[in-house]
């Protein structure tokens, strides 16, 4: 425990430091009218807020997933359990994915610790675009959020998940090896038979814990940026910018992508903008946000190579507003 705190000290001072100066600008907001607060500050603050609340059950979740893998799964599964042809090892990377109820706030910790363990980079980066896009929690979410209207949820899924296939496919064109950062050290955890599952399970929860820390500050650093662009950009310059297809589709992506919500709970938002959007606009905001957003690729960017971050960002996005283009007259 002493080795824990020493070794991310730095990091607990400054989640302390954030945590006070938070404390205190929340206790300022009863006593505003002699402190003079603007009020853009508490909206970014309550903003910056709500969307950490939201986020670190589901860190957390995938920190202790992200442990597990560390500890309990070992080379010799993965190379088991994984296809040798490397499209069934796409496509069922994608299908675990859909069937596993992972959100983007938490994916990045586990296809890291997958990546480590000999996954092959195109597998992992399936998993991580259908991990949040797809499972049962967010088809029940859309399709309530759509007035029980089965026609998105089902839309949001099947070309999610063919646009996540796309993706890992290129992603497997372009780059081989694990893709991370010089920085980045990931050690083999040796499986001693010797080992109690006591000793397992505390070495479980180091590794998650050190994950952790590793995480949360791209994601602290993320929250902001997103409360940032929710407070001070005016909506009605979107509605202005987004007047044709091609431009509304673009803004509702860019909308996802800044927004940085959770996949859980996004579909309530994008319904709000079913009446001003079509429906093309509001299937670019639902697939391409759970997908890759500013949030989860700065935690991208904290473990993989800056190239590599870059070019995934971009092929989801072509990709996303590729097909969703061609099948626009049909939607």
């Amino acid at each position: 425990m002493i080795r824990l705190i020493r070794s991310n000290l730095l990091d607990i001072t400054g989640f302390a430091v954030i945590l006070a100066f938070l404390m205190l600008l929340s206790l300022g907001m009863g006593f505003k009218s002699n402190l003079e607060i603007p009020s853009s500050i508490l909206n970014l603050n309550t903003i910056f807020l709500s969307i950490l609340i939201e986020a670190f059950p589901f860190v957390l979740i995938g920190v202790l997933i992200a442990g597990m893998i560390q500890i309990f799964v070992t080379e010799e599964h993965i190379s088991r359990w994984i296809p040798k042809n490397k499209y069934m090892a796409i496509f069922m990377s994608c299908s675990v994915g859909a069937l596993f109820p992972a959100c983007e706030c938490g994916i990045v910790p586990i296809i890291r610790r997958l990546v480590g363990k000999g996954v092959p980079i195109a597998a992992a980066i399936g998993f991580m675009l259908t991990g949040p896009l797809i499972n049962p929690i967010v088809i029940a979410s859309t399709y309530m959020a759509f007035g029980n209207d089965a026609k998105i949820a089902a839309l949001r899924m099947g070309l999610g998940f063919g646009i996540a296939i796309i993706v890992a496919l290129l992603v497997g064109m372009f780059f081989k090896g694990t893709q991370f950062k010089s920085s980045v050290s990931f050690v083999s955890h040796s499986h001693s038979k010797k080992q109690s599952f006591l000793e397992k399970f505390w070495a479980m929860l180091q590794h998650s814990i050190d994950e952790f820390f590793d995480m949360a500050k791209y994601l602290i650093i993320g929250a902001f940026l997103a409360a940032l662009v929710q407070t001070y950009m005016p909506a009605k310059t979107l509605l202005e910018i987004g007047s044709g297809a091609a431009s509304s589709l673009a803004v509702m992506m860019g909308l996802a992508y800044f927004l940085s919500l959770c996949s859980e709970a996004d579909a309530f938002i994008g319904a709000s903008f079913s009446s001003i959007f079509p429906s093309t606009s509001i299937l670019g905001f639902l697939i391409f946000g759970p997908m890759i957003d500013l949030k989860n690729t700065l935690m991208m960017m904290s473990v993989f190579r800056f190239k590599f971050v870059m070019t995934v960002l971009v092929l989801v996005a072509g990709t996303v507003f590729t097909i969703l283009m061609l099948f626009s007259s049909m939607l």
